[in-house]
């Protein structure tokens, strides 16, 4: 749950649901299990918003997501100091026959993020797949590999010692636990693999714990989850770590959120995981953010009725989103915001 004192003020249900559009837009490959991304589209007096939190994640941790909505279609965005933010390819956890073609989908990205420790994966699958990026992408292109915190302590170890060959620029989220990434970070400095916190920071009571107890190198910071532009500023404000600003698999609408995030930040030293609308076959704009020469621009999407329409989930599922936001609405409501 966001904590009230960044939460910003909650409009009433009705004039939520009023604009809510639910989509279902198909992917160009199975990613996270699945092959359509649900999301719910909000229009806030600032323009359209996005509620898409994963459709497994309780009502706690998803009104978070619904802060983040409000705080994006309802209030203005900081001042931006920057126009553009360079972006990063993703490979799903795909055959290494299949990295090429991913990775053509991401118009000029120099860096590529490579999904490993998939369920029902092996490290030789990982091995193999990041050796095919390493190959596509050429001796300058950066690989960072992400576990979603898979691996236990041994595991990591031995996994960054085996991908440790193709220069990894870091490994996101190699273990669950902060002590885990901790003595990890402990074991491996001598080989120079920086570690990066994802789910430690954004499915953390206390955001800031991993970067206190000095168990990771720098942070990855998503917007919707941390509730919003604005409370995601502030924890990246106080971390003082190197931050890279990454998005949930999102439509372009919810990578306009992340990529008024990165605008925002002082410094910017990564390639931000925003890239990932090429990793839709449909968006909800006839101008999606996918990546063009490795960057996408800081703009707020209008939405495109057609497609919208084409893309609409079922009834049943329209109504579960709707259901659920108003859930998380009381969540929010209670929490005194």
């Amino acid at each position: 749950m966001v904590a009230a004192s960044h939460l910003p003020s909650i409009p009433p249900l009705d004039e939520l649901l009023e604009s809510a559009h639910v989509v279902s837009l198909p992917l160009t490959t199975r990613f996270r299990g699945i092959e359509h991304r649900e999301a719910m589209l909000l229009r806030g007096p600032a323009g359209w918003t996005e509620f898409s939190p994963f459709v497994e994640y309780e009502d706690a941790e998803a009104s978070a997501w619904l802060a983040a909505a409000i705080d994006f279609g309802w209030h203005s965005t900081p001042v931006p100091r920057r126009s553009e933010i360079r972006v990063n390819a993703t490979v799903p956890a795909v055959a290494p026959d299949a990295v090429a073609a991913v990775l053509a989908r991401f118009d000029g990205c120099r860096t590529v993020k490579v999904k490993v420790a998939e369920p029902g994966g092996t490290l030789a699958d990982d091995v193999a797949r990041v050796r095919a990026a390493r190959e596509t992408m050429g001796a300058l292109g950066r690989i960072r590999v992400d576990a979603n915190g898979a691996w236990n302590l041994d595991e990591a170890e031995h996994a960054v010692h085996a991908l440790a060959e193709f220069d990894l620029e870091y490994v996101e989220q190699p273990c669950a636990t902060i002590d885990e990434l901790r003595e990890l970070r402990r074991r491996i400095r001598y080989m120079g693999v920086p570690v990066a916190a994802d789910e430690s920071v954004r499915k953390a009571d206390d955001p800031l714990a991993v970067a206190r107890a000095g168990a990771a190198d720098l942070l990855v910071i998503k917007a919707q989850p941390l509730g919003g532009v604005h409370r995601a500023l502030a924890i990246v404000a106080e971390a003082g770590l190197p931050v890279v600003v990454s998005s949930a698999l999102d439509t372009s609408v919810g990578l306009a959120m992340g990529a008024a995030l990165a605008a925002a930040l002082p410094d910017l030293d990564y390639d931000c995981g925003l890239g990932t609308a090429s990793l839709l076959a449909a968006d909800v704009t006839t101008q999606p953010l996918r990546p063009e020469q490795g960057t996408i621009p800081v703009r707020r999407p209008e939405l495109d009725e057609s497609a919208v329409t084409e893309h609409a989930a079922p009834a049943d599922r329209r109504q579960w989103w709707k259901d659920r936001l108003t859930r998380c609405h009381a969540q929010l409501a209670a929490s005194g915001a």
